[in-house]
């Protein structure tokens, strides 16, 4: 059983390509309670910017939708991040999380599940079309010596 989050935030925005930054910042000061290294800090920042740039990309091709980021904090140090929405929805999950496939353009790399995963200790993705997909990222931040338990 998963243990109770120690200190929890969710806040639901537009996918408006100008809320990718709103997002990967508020995990960063979030998940800077853990005292994370610059490169921990990093890793959640870009995994959030993939996640929430595939949902404004990928989710709501043609219109403005909601976008929900979730960010959890656990008493083992791990930071939890859902980012949800209620889009297109995914077809193939596995195929969307090899490396190059996009349902994008030309301009789009298929790189986003993959550097999510090169970044994140776990990572997790739901979907069913025409209804939206859940990516939940985890990642445990390093204890630093000298700070209590």
């Amino acid at each position: 059983m998963r243990q109770k989050p120690v200190n929890e935030v969710v806040m639901t925005f537009l996918s408006r390509s100008a809320n990718e930054g709103f997002a990967r910042t508020a995990a960063a000061c979030f998940v800077a309670q853990l005292d994370p290294t610059l490169d921990e800090v990093n890793d959640v920042k870009t995994a959030v910017s993939e996640a929430v740039t595939n949902a404004i990309v990928h989710a709501y091709p043609q219109t403005l939708g909601k976008i929900t980021l979730r960010l959890r904090l656990f008493g083992d140090q791990t930071v939890e991040i859902l980012v949800k929405d209620n889009g297109v929805g995914i077809e193939d999950v596995d195929r969307a999380r090899e490396p190059l496939y996009t349902t994008g353009n030309e301009e789009r790399s298929g790189m986003g599940f993959t550097i999510m995963e090169s970044f994140m200790d776990r990572v997790r993705v739901r979907s069913t079309p025409g209804k939206g997909t859940m990516v939940v990222l985890s990642k445990q931040i390093a204890r630093r010596v000298g700070l209590p338990v």
